[in-house]
């Protein structure tokens, strides 16, 4: 699942420095303002991808791509399969590297960033097929997310009151959950760092549509908590009902970026290519 860049870390002699001791949520301080920067009225967004071209070989896949990602914002990246958008969400993760281009976090500039370099910054992915660990229990799972600093209890605490199912669960190996209370159990280790910034990637694949309608009501409320989310989605409908705004990509480009109402009547054209 995971992939990392080969790029070294990005040499920048104005990058603030390494996260200092949690705060009382287990959550580095230093790392957190680093994001918190973009609700300063200099108004940066909290992602941006610049010009953003990457390739698989010689293959180009996107083609100068210009996303931004404001505070408190849920932007949906959509689009027909094969259009670059989980590579969009991979070069900003740290995942895949750019052939051009440029990424930004509050403003700081993290071409070539790793993902540990951009976790500490407070950005966290959830990969297409979930990324847990199958053979361990959920418990076990959860407390994979102590090494940010944060105490089991309080993890525990946090995710059952948002995932009430998860409790009944918590000695089941995660492997012989449904497809959706794995997705609760992917974004509860997610959330356990308390991000400022969530990468999500197809949340909705393989899930049924009232499952899908309960996470996505989820992603709307954390939100509403002061995270930014970027998610990519191949199915629009729930999706919508949440973004603030939607980025539709075709074929490596991005071809619209708007408003949800503004987005529904043209994702037809976009999504056969005209």
């Amino acid at each position: 699942m995971t992939v990392t860049s080969s790029s070294p870390p990005l040499p920048d002699p104005s990058a603030p420095p390494p996260p200092g001791p949690p705060d009382h949520r287990g959550e580095p301080v230093a790392a957190r303002a680093q994001l918190d920067a973009a609700a300063t009225p200099a108004g940066d967004p909290v992602l941006e991808l610049r010009g953003v071209r990457a390739a698989y070989g010689r293959l180009e896949v996107l083609h100068g791509v210009d996303l931004a990602v404001h505070a408190g914002e849920v932007l949906a990246v959509l689009g027909p399969n094969g259009a670059g958008k989980s590579t969009a969400l991979r070069v900003a993760a740290g995942l895949h590297p750019p052939s051009a281009g440029d990424v930004f976090m509050a403003g700081r500039r993290v071409t070539g960033a790793k993902p540990e370099e951009l976790a500490r910054r407070g950005v966290c992915t959830i990969p297409e097929g979930r990324g847990i660990f199958p053979n361990l229990t959920v418990r076990e799972n959860l407390r994979m997310a102590t090494h940010t600093g944060v105490r089991m209890a309080d993890i525990e605490e946090r995710t059952y009151a948002r995932f009430p199912t998860l409790r009944d669960r918590r000695t089941k190996p995660a492997g012989k959950l449904s497809g959706g209370e794995q997705q609760m159990l992917s974004m509860a280790r997610a959330l356990a760092s308390d991000p400022a910034l969530l990468l999500l990637d197809e949340l909705s694949m393989g899930l049924a549509p009232l499952m899908v309608e309960q996470l996505y009501e989820t992603v709307r409320t954390i939100a509403a908590e002061g995270v930014s989310i970027l998610v990519v989605e191949q199915f629009a409908q729930h999706v919508l009902n949440v973004a603030h705004r939607g980025a539709v990509m075709v074929q490596g480009h991005v071809a619209m970026v708007g408003a949800p109402e503004e987005l529904r009547e043209s994702l037809g054209r976009a999504y056969l290519g005209h």
